[in-house]
C-alpha cells in the first residue's frame, strides 16, 4: 500500500498548482471599468444559469438517491452506492462551476493582456486553461483514491459478498461511482450545449444576417447570452464531461484488473498511470510560449509542443510504474499506454485536418459557398461522413494493439485489461489537453469584450488570433473526448458483463450468458441500441432549434420596439436573453437525459441481460460514429465561416459568407450539443446497466 499514497499526493499537488494559477490570475489587471462591467454582465449570467441548473439537476439526483437506498433496503445494493453516486455527481459539478468562475474572471484580463502582448494574452487564457484542467484531474484522482481507501479498509475487516474477491468487491461498487459523474456530465453537456448554441444562433441570424451588425456588437440583445453560452457549454459542460470521462476509464480498468486476477498492483496502476499523466501535465505547460506577431501555425505549435512534451514525460515515467509495480513479465501493459497515447495524438491529428482551414476538407465546404447555402450544407455533411473513416481505423488499430501488447493470446482478462489501461493512457495528459480546449471560451470571450468596450483594433486581432486556435484545439479536444469515449465504453461493456456474473453468484442463481449474435434478444438489443444516438440527437437538435427561435423573436421585438438599440443611442436589454435561454435549457435537457437513463433499464427488464449487452453494442458502434461526423462537420461549417472573413470568396458581408453563417448556424448544434453529449450517453447507459444489475436480473421477463 506504500505506492497508493503517491496517488493522492499527485492529486492535491494538482490542486494546490491550480490554485496557484488561480491566484496568478487574479493579480492581473482586469482592464478599464468598461471591460469590467462587460466581464460583470457574463460573469453574472453564467453563475444565474449554474444556479438554476443545480436547482433542477439536485432534484433529480435526490430522487436517484432514493430509488438507489431502496435498492439497498431490498439487498441489490450495498449502501456505498448512494453516497457514492452522490459523490461522482458533486465533484462533477464543482470541476464545472470552477472552470466556469475562473473563465467568467478571465476574459477582460485576457483581452487587457493582449494589449501588452500576443503572449502575455495567450499566458492568461492558458493559465484560466489550466486552472480547469488540473482541478479536473486532481479532484477526479483524489475522489477515486479516497473511495478506494474506504472500501479496502471496509473489506478487509467485513466479509465480501459471497463468493466474490476482496479486489472485485472494491471495484465494483466503485464502477456505481461513475453513475454519478456520468449522468451529472450529461446534464452539463447537454443543458450548456442548449444555452450555448440557442444563443449563438438568435444571435447571429438576427444580428448577423438580419441587421447586418458585426459579431459581439453591443447593439445585439443576445450578444452577452452568447458569451455566457460559451462559458456554460464549453467551460462547465466540457469540464464535467471530461471529468466523466476520466474517472470512468480509471474505474472501468480496474474492475478489469480484478477479473484478471492481478490485485492490489493490477488495481493501482491505472491510478498511478493517471497520476505520471497529472505530474507530466504540469510540466509540459511551462512549454508553450508564442513570440508576438506570431501566426496561428506558430501559436497551434506551441500548444503542440506542451502536449507533446507531456506525452514524452508520460511514456518515461510510466515504464517505471508497470516494470517496479507489476514486473517485468508485464511490460506489455507500458505498450499498452504508449498505444492509447499515440492513438489520441493520432485521432487529435486527423480532427484537426478535417476542421481546420489550413487544410482541404474545410476549404472545400468554404468553396461550395459560392453555389449558395444548400451545397455549404451538402458538403459539410459529406465532410462529417467521411471523417469517421480515419479516426475509427485509429482506435480499432489501439484495441488491436492493446489487447496484444498486454498478452491478450495467452490470457483474454489481460488482453481486456490492456484495453481499459490505453483508455487511461490517452486521458492521462488530460491536465493540459483539456487546458488548451477550456482556454478558447475565454479568448473568445475576451475578443467580444475588446469589441463591445471599444479597444483598439489591434487587440481585436490578437484575440481573434487566440479565439481561431481555440477552435482548432476545440475541435481536437472533441475528438480525443470521443475516441477515449469508445475505448472507455467498450471496457465497460465487459466489466457490465463480469458484474452480472457477480450478481448473479451473490444472489445464488446459475447464469448461461450465450451473447451470440444470432440471439433474438441480442439483436433486439443491438438495434435500440444503434437508435439511441438518433433519437438523443432529435431531441437535442429540436431543443436547440425551439431554444433559439424564442431568442430570434426576442431580439426581433427589441429591435422592433426601440429603433434606438441599432442606432446606438439607446441600450438593449441583455438580461431578458439570458433568462429565456436558461429557462429553455433547463426545460429542454431533461428529456434527453430521462430517455438515456431509461433505456436499459427498460431494456433488461422486458428483453433481459442479452438484451442489454446488445443495446451497449449498438449504442457504441452508432454513437462513436455518429458524434465524431456531427463533431467534424460542425467544426469544418464554422472554420469555413471564419476562413471566408478572412477575406477569401468575398469576404464578410458577401452572399458567400451569408451562406457560410447559414452553415456554421446548422453546425453549431453539430459540434458542441449533440456530437459531444453522445459519448457521455454511452457511457452513462453502462454505468446504469452496472448500478441496476441486481434488480434487472431479479425482475426480468427473460430469466
Amino acid at each position: 500500500m506504500g505506492l497508493f499514497f503517491i496517488i493522492p499526493i499527485a492529486a492535491v499537488s494538482a490542486i494546490l498548482v491550480s490554485i496557484s494559477f488561480m491566484f496568478w490570475i487574479f493579480k492581473q489587471p482586469a482592464g478599464n471599468s468598461k471591460m469590467q462591467e462587460i466581464a460583470g454582465f457574463v460573469k453574472e449570467g453564467a453563475m444565474a444559469y449554474l444556479k438554476q441548473q443545480y436547482k433542477v439537476v439536485g432534484i433529480f439526483f435526490a430522487v436517484i438517491f432514493v430509488i438507489l437506498w431502496f435498492l439497498v433496503y431490498k439487498g441489490f445494493l450495498v449502501w456505498f452506492v448512494p453516497f457514492a453516486f452522490l459523490t461522482g455527481g458533486f465533484w462533477s459539478a464543482l470541476c464545472g462551476w470552477i472552470g466556469m468562475y475562473i473563465a467568467t474572471n478571465s476574459s477582460s484580463r485576457t483581452a487587457q493582456a493582449a494589449q501588452v502582448s500576443l503572449n502575455r494574452g495567450l499566458k492568461v487564457a492558458m493559465s484560466s486553461g489550466q486552472v480547469m484542467g488540473l482541478m479536473v484531474v486532481g479532484l477526479g484522482l483524489l475522489d477515486l483514491s479516497v473511495w478506494y481507501w474506504i472500501l479496502n479498509w471496509w473489506y478487509t475487516h467485513n466479509p465480501t459478498p459471497a463468493g466474490i474477491g476482496k479486489f472485485q468487491a472494491i471495484t465494483s461498487t466503485m464502477l456505481c461511482f461513475g453513475m454519478g459523474a456520468s449522468l451529472q456530465a450529461l446534464f452539463a453537456r447537454l443543458g450548456g450545449g442548449i444555452y450555448t448554441k440557442a444563443a449563438d444562433v438568435g444571435a447571429d441570424l438576427v444580428g448577423k444576417l438580419e441587421a447586418g451588425i458585426p459579431e459581439d456588437d453591443p447593439r445585439n440583445p443576445a450578444v452577452i447570452a452568447d458569451q455566457v453560452g460559451d462559458n456554460v457549454g464549453d467551460v462547465a459542460g466540457m469540464g464535467a464531461d471530461l471529468y466523466e470521462s476520466y474517472v470512468d476509464s480509471i474505474v472501468a480498468t480496474m474492475a478489469l484488473a480484478a477479473v484478471a486476477g492481478l490485485g492490489l498492483k493490477g488495481v493501482i496502476v491505472p491510478m498511478l498511470v493517471a497520476a505520471c499523466g497529472l505530474v507530466s501535465s504540469i510540466a509540459g505547460f511551462f512549454f508553450i510560449k508564442a513570440k508576438e506577431g506570431a501566426t496561428q501555425k506558430n501559436l497551434l505549435r506551441a500548444l503542440r509542443k506542451g502536449v507533446y512534451s507531456s506525452s514524452v514525460f508520460v511514456i518515461a515515467l510510466t515504464f517505471f510504474v508497470v516494470y517496479f509495480v507489476l514486473g517485468k513479465k508485464y511490460l506489455g501493459v507500458w505498450g499498452s499506454v504508449i498505444s492509447g497515447l499515440i492513438a489520441g495524438v493520432i485521432i487529435g491529428f486527423f480532427t484537426e485536418f478535417f476542421t481546420s482551414s489550413n487544410y482541404k476538407p474545410t476549404r472545400k465546404v468554404a468553396s461550395a459557398a459560392k453555389t449558395g447555402t444548400a451545397t455549404v450544407i451538402i458538403e459539410g455533411i459529406a465532410l462529417g461522413m467521411f471523417s469517421p473513416f480515419a479516426t475509427v481505423i485509429v482506435v480499432c488499430l489501439a484495441i488491436l494493439g492493446s489487447f496484444i501488447l498486454s498478452g491478450g493470446f495467452h490470457s483474454f482478462a489481460m488482453g481486456l485489461y490492456g484495453v481499459g489501461i490505453s483508455a487511461v493512457g490517452m486521458l492521462s495528459t488530460l491536465g493540459i489537453t483539456l487546458a488548451t480546449d477550456a482556454y478558447g471560451p475565454v479568448a473568445d470571450n475576451a475578443g467580444g469584450n475588446a469589441e463591445m468596450a471599444g479597444l483598439p483594433p489591434d487587440v481585436r486581432k490578437k484575440t481573434d488570433q487566440l479565439d481561431a486556435l481555440g477552435n482548432t484545439t476545440a475541435a481536437t479536444g472533441k475528438g480525443f473526448a470521443i475516441g477515449s469515449a469508445a475505448l472507455t465504453a467498450l471496457a465497460l461493456i465487459v466489466a457490465y458483463k463480469n458484474h452480472v456474473f457477480e450478481e448473479a453468484l451473490r444472489m445464488g442463481r446459475e447464469l448461461s450468458l450465450n451473447l451470440t449474435l444470432l440471439d433474438t434478444n441480442m439483436i433486439i438489443g443491438v438495434f435500440v441500441g444503434a437508435m439511441m444516438p438518433f433519437l438523443f440527437c432529435s431531441f437535442s437538435l429540436s431543443a436547440v432549434g425551439r431554444a433559439a427561435g424564442a431568442i430570434i423573436e426576442e431580439v426581433r421585438r427589441q429591435f422592433r420596439a426601440d429603433k434606438g438599440i441599432l442606432e446606438g443611442s439607446s441600450k438593449a436589454d441583455y438580461s431578458r436573453c439570458v433568462k429565456i435561454t436558461t429557462k429553455a435549457a433547463q426545460k429542454e435537457m431533461l428529456l434527453p437525459s430521462l430517455s438515456a437513463f431509461i433505456m436499459p433499464i427498460l431494456m433488461g427488464l422486458l428483453f433481459g441481460i442479452k438484451s442489454v449487452v446488445g443495446l451497449l453494442v449498438g449504442a457504441l458502434a452508432a454513437g462513436f460514429v455518429l458524434a465524431i461526423m456531427m463533431a467534424n462537420a460542425g467544426g469544418a461549417w464554422d472554420n469555413a465561416k471564419k476562413y471566408i472573413e478572412e477575406g477569401n470568396f468575398g469576404g464578410k458581408g458577401s452572399d458567400n459568407h451569408k451562406a457560410a453563417v447559414v452553415g456554421d448556424t446548422v453546425g453549431d448544434p453539430f459540434k458542441d450539443t449533440s456530437g459531444p453529449s453522445l459519448n457521455i450517453l454511452i457511457k452513462l447507459m453502462s454505468m446504469v446497466s452496472i448500478v441496476f444489475a441486481g434488480f434487472v436480473l431479479q425482475f426480468s421477463l427473460f430469466k
